[in-house]
Protein backbone atom coordinates (compact mmCIF):
# COMPACT_ATOMS: atom_id res chain seq x y z
CA UNK A 1 0.00 0.00 0.00
CA UNK A 2 0.62 3.61 -0.55
CA UNK A 3 0.53 4.52 2.76
CA UNK A 4 3.45 2.38 4.31
CA UNK A 5 5.69 2.75 1.54
CA UNK A 6 8.20 5.97 1.56
CA UNK A 7 7.44 7.74 -1.87
CA UNK A 8 9.79 10.08 -3.76
CA UNK A 9 9.66 13.98 -2.75
CA UNK A 10 6.65 15.07 -4.71
CA UNK A 11 7.11 16.87 -7.52
CA UNK A 12 5.20 20.45 -6.75
CA UNK A 13 8.44 22.91 -6.73
CA UNK A 14 8.86 24.17 -9.91
CA UNK A 15 9.73 27.55 -8.72
CA UNK A 16 12.38 26.17 -6.96
CA UNK A 17 13.37 23.77 -9.61
CA UNK A 18 14.03 26.87 -11.68
CA UNK A 19 16.80 28.12 -9.62
CA UNK A 20 18.63 24.83 -10.37
CA UNK A 21 18.56 25.69 -13.77
CA UNK A 22 20.03 28.82 -13.62
CA UNK A 23 16.93 31.12 -14.74
CA UNK A 24 17.31 34.53 -13.74
CA UNK A 25 13.59 34.70 -11.54
CA UNK A 26 12.36 36.90 -8.35
CA UNK A 27 13.20 35.52 -5.30
CA UNK A 28 10.69 36.80 -3.95
CA UNK A 29 8.11 36.46 -6.12
CA UNK A 30 9.43 32.71 -6.10
CA UNK A 31 8.80 32.72 -2.21
CA UNK A 32 5.50 33.67 -2.85
CA UNK A 33 4.71 31.01 -5.32
CA UNK A 34 5.86 28.14 -2.86
CA UNK A 35 3.99 29.78 -0.02
CA UNK A 36 0.80 29.99 -1.70
CA UNK A 37 1.00 26.52 -3.53
CA UNK A 38 1.90 24.61 -0.17
CA UNK A 39 -1.66 26.33 1.45
CA UNK A 40 -3.33 25.15 -1.50
CA UNK A 41 -1.70 21.18 -1.48
CA UNK A 42 -0.69 20.59 1.86
CA UNK A 43 -3.25 18.49 3.72
CA UNK A 44 -3.32 18.08 7.33
CA UNK A 45 -5.22 15.45 9.09
CA UNK A 46 -7.11 14.77 6.15
CA UNK A 47 -7.88 18.24 5.28
CA UNK A 48 -7.22 20.87 2.81
CA UNK A 49 -4.96 23.55 4.24
CA UNK A 50 -6.90 26.02 2.90
CA UNK A 51 -8.99 25.31 5.39
CA UNK A 52 -6.62 25.62 8.02
CA UNK A 53 -3.99 27.32 7.32
CA UNK A 54 -4.52 30.83 6.56
CA UNK A 55 -2.47 32.40 9.29
CA UNK A 56 0.22 29.71 8.36
CA UNK A 57 0.51 31.67 4.78
CA UNK A 58 0.01 35.41 6.14
CA UNK A 59 3.09 34.47 8.38
CA UNK A 60 5.19 32.89 5.39
CA UNK A 61 4.47 36.01 3.56
CA UNK A 62 5.45 38.55 6.04
CA UNK A 63 8.15 36.83 6.58
CA UNK A 64 9.23 36.80 3.07
CA UNK A 65 8.69 40.36 3.01
CA UNK A 66 10.38 41.50 5.43
CA UNK A 67 13.48 39.21 4.77
CA UNK A 68 13.77 40.83 0.86
CA UNK A 69 13.26 44.07 2.01
CA UNK A 70 16.25 43.38 4.46
CA UNK A 71 18.42 41.92 2.07
CA UNK A 72 17.42 43.13 -0.87
CA UNK A 73 20.93 41.86 -2.81
CA UNK A 74 19.52 38.15 -1.18
CA UNK A 75 19.93 35.90 -4.01
CA UNK A 76 19.57 32.02 -4.17
CA UNK A 77 22.65 30.11 -5.88
CA UNK A 78 21.44 27.32 -8.37
CA UNK A 79 22.04 24.52 -6.15
CA UNK A 80 19.69 25.71 -3.40
CA UNK A 81 16.35 24.73 -5.18
CA UNK A 82 14.25 21.45 -4.37
CA UNK A 83 15.03 19.39 -7.64
CA UNK A 84 16.27 16.15 -6.57
CA UNK A 85 16.38 14.45 -10.31
CA UNK A 86 20.05 15.27 -10.22
CA UNK A 87 20.35 13.32 -7.50
CA UNK A 88 18.13 10.05 -8.65
CA UNK A 89 20.51 7.93 -10.97
CA UNK A 90 23.27 7.67 -8.26
CA UNK A 91 21.09 7.34 -5.44
CA UNK A 92 19.47 4.44 -7.35
CA UNK A 93 21.05 1.39 -6.28
CA UNK A 94 21.49 -1.56 -9.04
CA UNK A 95 19.60 -4.27 -9.00
CA UNK A 96 20.92 -6.58 -7.95
CA UNK A 97 23.88 -5.69 -6.11
CA UNK A 98 27.12 -6.37 -7.13
CA UNK A 99 29.15 -9.25 -5.41
CA UNK A 100 30.86 -8.32 -2.37
CA UNK A 101 31.01 -8.13 1.29
CA UNK A 102 30.07 -5.46 3.86
CA UNK A 103 31.93 -2.16 3.19
CA UNK A 104 32.42 -2.79 -0.18
CA UNK A 105 32.05 0.53 -2.49
CA UNK A 106 29.48 0.03 -5.27
CA UNK A 107 29.87 3.35 -6.50
CA UNK A 108 31.78 6.90 -6.20
CA UNK A 109 31.60 10.43 -7.54
CA UNK A 110 32.77 14.05 -6.28
CA UNK A 111 30.66 15.59 -3.73
CA UNK A 112 30.82 19.36 -3.34
CA UNK A 113 30.68 20.82 0.20
CA UNK A 114 29.02 23.43 1.04
CA UNK A 115 27.93 24.83 4.18
CA UNK A 116 25.07 27.33 2.89
CA UNK A 117 23.79 27.03 -0.84
CA UNK A 118 26.07 29.94 -2.30
CA UNK A 119 29.42 28.47 -0.96
CA UNK A 120 30.39 31.60 0.16
CA UNK A 121 30.37 31.95 3.27
CA UNK A 122 32.91 29.92 4.72
CA UNK A 123 34.36 26.59 3.46
CA UNK A 124 35.00 23.21 4.18
CA UNK A 125 38.86 22.50 4.33
CA UNK A 126 38.20 18.97 2.75
CA UNK A 127 37.03 17.32 -0.39
CA UNK A 128 34.15 15.47 -0.73
CA UNK A 129 33.49 12.35 -2.00
CA UNK A 130 29.85 10.65 -2.14
CA UNK A 131 29.67 6.72 -1.83
CA UNK A 132 27.57 3.77 -2.15
CA UNK A 133 28.73 0.68 -0.37
CA UNK A 134 27.47 -2.53 0.55
CA UNK A 135 25.83 -3.30 4.53
CA UNK A 136 23.91 -5.32 5.94
CA UNK A 137 20.19 -4.54 6.96
CA UNK A 138 18.06 -5.24 10.23
CA UNK A 139 17.66 -9.09 9.36
CA UNK A 140 20.96 -9.02 7.73
CA UNK A 141 20.24 -8.67 4.40
CA UNK A 142 22.96 -7.01 1.93
CA UNK A 143 21.69 -3.32 0.96
CA UNK A 144 23.18 -0.82 -0.53
CA UNK A 145 23.89 2.40 1.72
CA UNK A 146 25.22 6.48 1.26
CA UNK A 147 27.20 8.24 2.95
CA UNK A 148 30.29 11.23 2.32
CA UNK A 149 33.61 10.69 2.90
CA UNK A 150 35.67 13.68 3.20
CA UNK A 151 39.50 13.97 3.00
CA UNK A 152 40.80 17.33 4.74
CA UNK A 153 43.11 19.54 3.08
CA UNK A 154 45.43 19.79 6.39
CA UNK A 155 47.64 17.52 7.83
CA UNK A 156 46.62 15.85 11.09
CA UNK A 157 48.61 17.07 13.53
CA UNK A 158 48.46 14.76 16.61
CA UNK A 159 50.05 11.55 17.03
CA UNK A 160 50.35 8.20 14.33
CA UNK A 161 48.24 8.13 11.06
CA UNK A 162 45.38 10.23 10.20
CA UNK A 163 42.07 9.50 12.02
CA UNK A 164 39.17 8.48 10.64
CA UNK A 165 36.14 10.18 12.23
CA UNK A 166 32.80 7.35 11.34
CA UNK A 167 29.83 9.70 12.19
CA UNK A 168 25.95 9.69 12.86
CA UNK A 169 23.42 12.49 12.37
CA UNK A 170 20.50 12.74 14.64
CA UNK A 171 17.18 12.76 12.51
CA UNK A 172 16.64 14.91 9.64
CA UNK A 173 13.60 13.72 8.09
CA UNK A 174 12.33 10.38 6.19
CA UNK A 175 12.10 11.82 3.03
CA UNK A 176 14.89 10.84 0.72
CA UNK A 177 15.97 14.83 0.11
CA UNK A 178 16.86 14.83 4.02
CA UNK A 179 20.03 12.60 3.60
CA UNK A 180 23.08 14.29 5.44
CA UNK A 181 24.72 13.48 2.35
CA UNK A 182 22.93 15.45 0.07
CA UNK A 183 22.56 18.29 2.51
CA UNK A 184 26.35 18.45 1.69
CA UNK A 185 26.28 19.81 -1.65
CA UNK A 186 23.45 22.42 -0.46
CA UNK A 187 23.79 23.25 3.34
CA UNK A 188 19.97 24.32 3.09
CA UNK A 189 17.47 22.03 1.18
CA UNK A 190 14.00 24.25 0.43
CA UNK A 191 11.05 22.48 -1.24
CA UNK A 192 8.16 23.69 -0.48
CA UNK A 193 5.96 25.06 2.96
CA UNK A 194 7.98 24.47 5.75
CA UNK A 195 10.18 21.69 4.05
CA UNK A 196 13.50 24.20 4.90
CA UNK A 197 16.08 21.45 5.94
CA UNK A 198 19.54 22.54 7.26
CA UNK A 199 22.84 19.83 7.57
CA UNK A 200 22.84 21.65 11.21
CA UNK A 201 25.66 19.43 12.42
CA UNK A 202 27.78 20.60 9.38
CA UNK A 203 29.09 22.51 12.39
CA UNK A 204 30.91 19.43 14.12
CA UNK A 205 32.01 18.15 11.16
CA UNK A 206 33.75 21.13 9.31
CA UNK A 207 35.46 22.13 12.87
CA UNK A 208 36.49 18.57 13.21
CA UNK A 209 38.19 17.95 9.76
CA UNK A 210 40.01 21.73 10.12
CA UNK A 211 42.13 19.90 12.75
CA UNK A 212 42.93 17.09 10.43
CA UNK A 213 40.16 14.27 10.94
CA UNK A 214 39.01 12.75 8.18
CA UNK A 215 35.57 12.26 8.32
CA UNK A 216 32.83 9.47 6.90
CA UNK A 217 29.12 10.20 7.30
CA UNK A 218 26.54 7.55 6.86
CA UNK A 219 23.45 8.24 5.55
CA UNK A 220 21.91 4.52 7.33
CA UNK A 221 20.16 2.04 5.98
CA UNK A 222 17.02 3.57 3.78
CA UNK A 223 17.59 7.40 4.22
CA UNK A 224 18.72 9.06 0.71
CA UNK A 225 18.14 6.07 -1.30
CA UNK A 226 15.67 6.63 -4.43
CA UNK A 227 12.59 3.92 -3.99
CA UNK A 228 10.06 3.25 -1.81
CA UNK A 229 11.40 1.72 1.39
CA UNK A 230 11.72 3.64 4.46
CA UNK A 231 14.53 4.71 6.41
CA UNK A 232 15.33 1.60 9.21
CA UNK A 233 15.21 4.34 11.84
CA UNK A 234 16.35 3.34 15.34
CA UNK A 235 17.21 -0.55 14.83
CA UNK A 236 19.95 -1.17 16.25
CA UNK A 237 21.25 -4.19 14.36
CA UNK A 238 21.16 -1.53 10.93
CA UNK A 239 22.16 1.57 12.50
CA UNK A 240 25.29 0.05 13.95
CA UNK A 241 26.52 -2.21 10.48
CA UNK A 242 26.21 0.78 8.29
CA UNK A 243 28.26 2.75 10.49
CA UNK A 244 30.86 0.24 10.59
CA UNK A 245 30.69 -0.43 7.33
CA UNK A 246 30.74 3.44 6.32
CA UNK A 247 34.61 3.38 8.10
CA UNK A 248 35.15 0.04 5.91
CA UNK A 249 34.42 2.11 2.88
CA UNK A 250 36.31 5.10 3.47
CA UNK A 251 39.43 2.54 3.96
CA UNK A 252 38.86 1.05 0.60
CA UNK A 253 38.47 4.74 -1.33
CA UNK A 254 41.42 5.29 -3.39
CA UNK A 255 44.31 8.30 -3.23
CA UNK A 256 43.32 9.21 0.44
CA UNK A 257 45.77 9.68 3.47
CA UNK A 258 43.89 7.25 5.17
CA UNK A 259 46.29 4.09 6.84
CA UNK A 260 43.64 1.12 6.45
CA UNK A 261 44.75 -0.14 9.72
CA UNK A 262 45.03 3.25 11.39
CA UNK A 263 42.44 4.35 14.14
CA UNK A 264 39.14 5.23 13.84
CA UNK A 265 36.23 7.02 16.44
CA UNK A 266 32.51 6.20 16.22
CA UNK A 267 30.62 9.72 16.74
CA UNK A 268 26.74 10.02 16.95
CA UNK A 269 24.20 12.33 18.21
CA UNK A 270 20.55 11.77 19.27
CA UNK A 271 19.95 8.63 17.17
CA UNK A 272 22.60 8.86 15.69
CA UNK A 273 24.33 8.09 19.27
CA UNK A 274 22.50 4.88 19.13
CA UNK A 275 24.49 4.07 15.86
CA UNK A 276 27.55 4.85 17.40
CA UNK A 277 26.83 2.97 20.18
CA UNK A 278 25.63 0.02 18.81
CA UNK A 279 28.42 0.03 16.42
CA UNK A 280 30.79 0.04 18.97
CA UNK A 281 28.89 -3.04 20.84
CA UNK A 282 28.97 -5.05 17.56
CA UNK A 283 32.41 -4.15 16.29
CA UNK A 284 34.17 -6.75 17.84
CA UNK A 285 31.90 -9.47 15.89
CA UNK A 286 30.55 -7.92 12.99
CA UNK A 287 33.98 -5.71 11.95
CA UNK A 288 37.07 -6.87 13.96
CA UNK A 289 39.96 -5.57 11.76
CA UNK A 290 38.88 -1.96 12.46
CA UNK A 291 40.89 -0.27 15.02
CA UNK A 292 37.98 1.56 16.92
CA UNK A 293 40.09 3.37 19.68
CA UNK A 294 36.82 5.21 21.05
CA UNK A 295 32.70 6.35 20.52
CA UNK A 296 31.14 9.14 21.67
CA UNK A 297 27.22 9.48 21.64
CA UNK A 298 25.38 13.01 23.04
CA UNK A 299 22.19 12.28 24.03
CA UNK A 300 21.84 9.08 22.59
CA UNK A 301 18.45 6.99 22.30
CA UNK A 302 19.34 3.42 23.92
CA UNK A 303 15.29 2.28 25.21
CA UNK A 304 13.06 3.32 22.70
CA UNK A 305 10.29 1.92 25.00
CA UNK A 306 11.32 4.40 27.93
CA UNK A 307 11.47 7.21 25.18
CA UNK A 308 8.22 7.17 23.03
CA UNK A 309 6.06 8.98 26.26
CA UNK A 310 8.52 11.82 25.62
CA UNK A 311 7.78 11.55 22.37
CA UNK A 312 3.98 12.55 23.24
CA UNK A 313 2.93 15.93 22.83
CA UNK A 314 6.27 17.08 21.86
CA UNK A 315 6.90 19.34 19.47
CA UNK A 316 8.51 16.62 17.50
CA UNK A 317 5.75 14.24 17.34
CA UNK A 318 6.40 13.55 14.04
CA UNK A 319 8.92 11.21 15.19
CA UNK A 320 6.20 8.67 16.10
CA UNK A 321 5.96 8.40 12.54
CA UNK A 322 9.78 7.92 11.69
CA UNK A 323 9.58 5.57 14.20
CA UNK A 324 6.56 3.53 13.17
CA UNK A 325 8.13 3.90 9.36
CA UNK A 326 11.50 2.35 10.55
CA UNK A 327 10.14 -1.26 12.47
CA UNK A 328 7.71 -1.57 9.17
CA UNK A 329 10.91 -1.07 7.06
CA UNK A 330 12.68 -3.59 9.66
CA UNK A 331 10.08 -5.97 10.16
CA UNK A 332 7.79 -6.21 7.02
CA UNK A 333 5.46 -8.79 9.14
CA UNK A 334 4.71 -5.61 11.31
CA UNK A 335 2.80 -3.38 8.97
CA UNK A 336 -0.59 -5.00 8.32
CA UNK A 337 -0.51 -4.85 12.41
CA UNK A 338 0.29 -1.51 12.62
CA UNK A 339 -2.04 -0.30 9.93
CA UNK A 340 -5.04 -2.14 11.00
CA UNK A 341 -4.44 0.13 14.86
CA UNK A 342 -4.00 3.34 13.11
CA UNK A 343 -6.30 5.96 12.73
CA UNK A 344 -6.96 7.94 9.83
CA UNK A 345 -5.05 11.09 11.31
CA UNK A 346 -2.83 8.47 12.05
CA UNK A 347 -2.42 7.05 8.91
CA UNK A 348 -2.24 10.41 7.51
CA UNK A 349 0.81 11.43 9.31
CA UNK A 350 2.54 7.94 8.56
CA UNK A 351 2.17 9.12 4.95
CA UNK A 352 3.20 12.64 5.14
CA UNK A 353 6.34 11.69 7.69
CA UNK A 354 7.93 10.21 4.60
CA UNK A 355 7.26 12.83 2.46
CA UNK A 356 9.35 15.30 4.63
CA UNK A 357 12.37 16.63 6.63
CA UNK A 358 11.87 17.13 10.00
CA UNK A 359 11.14 20.93 10.48
CA UNK A 360 8.13 20.32 8.09
CA UNK A 361 7.07 17.72 10.66
CA UNK A 362 7.57 19.52 13.81
CA UNK A 363 5.29 22.37 12.51
CA UNK A 364 3.00 20.29 10.86
CA UNK A 365 2.11 17.60 13.77
CA UNK A 366 3.92 20.21 16.80
CA UNK A 367 2.72 18.99 19.99
CA UNK A 368 0.45 15.93 18.66
CA UNK A 369 -0.72 13.55 21.23
CA UNK A 370 -0.54 9.87 20.11
CA UNK A 371 -3.55 8.93 21.57
CA UNK A 372 -5.55 11.02 18.37
CA UNK A 373 -3.28 8.29 16.17
CA UNK A 374 -4.20 5.31 17.20
CA UNK A 375 -7.37 3.51 17.57
CA UNK A 376 -6.44 1.28 20.54
CA UNK A 377 -4.01 2.20 23.79
CA UNK A 378 -0.83 2.30 22.56
CA UNK A 379 0.57 2.07 25.82
CA UNK A 380 -0.43 -1.30 25.48
CA UNK A 381 0.83 -2.24 22.20
CA UNK A 382 4.32 -1.91 22.99
CA UNK A 383 4.35 -3.51 26.21
CA UNK A 384 3.16 -6.51 24.84
CA UNK A 385 4.29 -8.73 21.87
CA UNK A 386 4.83 -8.68 19.31
CA UNK A 387 6.02 -4.89 19.56
CA UNK A 388 7.60 -4.88 22.95
CA UNK A 389 9.87 -7.64 22.16
CA UNK A 390 10.82 -5.84 19.03
CA UNK A 391 11.41 -2.68 20.46
CA UNK A 392 13.38 -4.02 23.46
CA UNK A 393 15.62 -6.05 20.65
CA UNK A 394 16.87 -1.98 20.27
CA UNK A 395 18.34 -1.35 23.61
CA UNK A 396 21.96 -0.91 23.62
CA UNK A 397 23.55 -1.56 26.94
CA UNK A 398 23.67 -5.73 26.63
CA UNK A 399 26.58 -6.12 24.87
CA UNK A 400 30.56 -4.80 26.40
CA UNK A 401 31.60 -2.79 23.80
CA UNK A 402 34.80 -2.12 21.95
CA UNK A 403 37.27 0.24 23.42
CA UNK A 404 36.56 3.15 25.70
CA UNK A 405 33.02 5.01 25.10
CA UNK A 406 32.24 8.63 26.90
CA UNK A 407 28.56 9.67 26.87
CA UNK A 408 27.10 12.92 27.11
CA UNK A 409 23.57 13.91 28.59
CA UNK A 410 21.23 16.78 29.80
CA UNK A 411 19.75 15.76 33.33
CA UNK A 412 16.26 16.96 31.95
CA UNK A 413 16.69 15.87 28.40
CA UNK A 414 12.48 16.21 27.29
CA UNK A 415 12.71 14.13 24.23
CA UNK A 416 15.56 11.12 25.37
CA UNK A 417 15.63 9.74 28.57
CA UNK A 418 18.72 10.71 30.71
CA UNK A 419 17.97 7.68 32.93
CA UNK A 420 18.02 5.08 30.12
CA UNK A 421 21.46 6.37 29.03
CA UNK A 422 23.01 6.46 32.13
CA UNK A 423 21.49 2.96 33.16
CA UNK A 424 23.39 1.80 29.93
CA UNK A 425 26.35 3.71 31.36
CA UNK A 426 25.92 1.54 34.64
CA UNK A 427 25.49 -1.70 32.90
CA UNK A 428 28.68 -1.54 30.74
CA UNK A 429 30.49 -0.64 33.70
CA UNK A 430 29.24 -3.55 35.44
CA UNK A 431 30.51 -5.80 32.23
CA UNK A 432 33.89 -4.07 32.64
CA UNK A 433 33.91 -1.48 30.40
CA UNK A 434 35.79 1.65 30.01
CA UNK A 435 33.15 3.97 30.47
CA UNK A 436 32.80 7.84 31.36
CA UNK A 437 29.35 9.46 31.55
CA UNK A 438 29.55 13.41 31.64
CA UNK A 439 25.87 15.05 33.11
CA UNK A 440 25.17 18.42 31.56
CA UNK A 441 23.29 20.27 34.03
CA UNK A 442 21.89 22.94 31.87
CA UNK A 443 18.30 23.88 33.83
CA UNK A 444 14.99 22.86 31.88
CA UNK A 445 13.98 25.48 29.61
CA UNK A 446 10.32 24.87 27.43
CA UNK A 447 10.84 21.50 27.62
CA UNK A 448 8.18 20.39 25.09
CA UNK A 449 10.41 22.68 22.58
CA UNK A 450 13.42 20.40 23.39
CA UNK A 451 15.59 23.34 23.73
CA UNK A 452 17.70 21.35 26.19
CA UNK A 453 18.36 18.21 23.95
CA UNK A 454 19.04 20.72 21.01
CA UNK A 455 21.47 23.37 22.90
CA UNK A 456 23.72 20.29 25.10
CA UNK A 457 26.02 19.36 22.00
CA UNK A 458 26.68 22.86 21.70
CA UNK A 459 27.35 23.60 25.46
CA UNK A 460 29.91 21.17 25.82
CA UNK A 461 30.88 20.46 22.07
CA UNK A 462 34.16 21.36 23.23
CA UNK A 463 34.70 18.80 25.37
CA UNK A 464 33.25 15.86 23.46
CA UNK A 465 36.29 17.12 21.05
CA UNK A 466 38.82 16.80 22.86
CA UNK A 467 37.67 13.53 24.12
CA UNK A 468 37.72 12.24 21.30
CA UNK A 469 41.18 13.89 20.09
CA UNK A 470 42.54 12.24 23.47
CA UNK A 471 41.86 8.75 22.16
CA UNK A 472 43.37 9.25 18.60
CA UNK A 473 46.36 10.64 20.33
CA UNK A 474 46.64 7.82 22.26
CA UNK A 475 46.10 9.67 26.30
CA UNK A 476 45.00 7.54 29.08
CA UNK A 477 41.28 7.52 29.56
CA UNK A 478 39.36 9.01 32.60
CA UNK A 479 36.42 6.21 33.13
CA UNK A 480 33.82 7.21 36.06
CA UNK A 481 32.03 3.69 36.78
CA UNK A 482 30.75 3.87 40.50
CA UNK A 483 30.42 8.03 40.02
CA UNK A 484 27.51 8.89 38.46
Amino acid sequence: MYLTQRSRTPRRREPAARCIHGDAIDPAADVFAETSRAATTLRVHGRSSSDVAPARKRLLVAVAVILFAAFPSLTFAPIAGADDRQYEEFYTPPDPLPPGQPGDLIRTEPSRLALEPSGQLGAYVGTGTRIMYRSTDAQGNPVAVTGTYIEPDVPWPGNGPRPLLAYATGPYGAGEQCAPSRLFNQGIHFSQGFDLTLNVEEGWIATMLARGFAIVVTDGVGMGIHGAQSPQWLNREAAGTAMLDAARAAMKLPDTSLDPHGPVALWGYASGGQASLSAAELASSYAPELNVVGTFADAPVTDIIQAIPDIDGNFLAVLAGYLIRGMMAAYPQTEEPIRDVLTPRGLQMLDWSGHTCLLQGGVDYAFRHLDFWFNTDWRALISNDPFKSLLAAQRVGNIKPEGPVYISHNRWDPLIPYQAARQTAADWCTMGADVEFWTNEQPPLFNKTDINNLLQPYVDGERSMAWVTDRFNGAPTTPNCGQF
